[in-house]
């Protein structure tokens, strides 16, 4: 597997849309460099796998407030 993934592959990798994956990136919440003259996004394999054990994490803790009566965030 390559090391680097264009946004292309991160939104196919995510099943997302393009425009989706660029606002990740572009929000910082999806780390990622770019490069050349025409400014390419590129992500590192190891940054978008980060990113998606992040999230389960994220749902977890919320599923567990959830389960001990905790108020729910708007996000929830």
């Amino acid at each position: 597997m390559p090391r680097f993934l264009t946004l292309t592959d991160v939104a196919e990798e995510l099943q997302v849309s393009m425009a989706q994956a660029r606002a990740l990136v572009r929000s910082g919440e999806l780390p990622a460099i770019q490069i050349g003259g025409r400014g390419q996004w590129r992500v590192e394999q190891v940054k978008l796998d980060e990113y998606i054990e992040d999230l389960y994490v994220q749902q977890a803790a919320k599923a567990e407030a959830r389960k001990a009566g905790a108020p729910q965030t708007e996000d929830a």
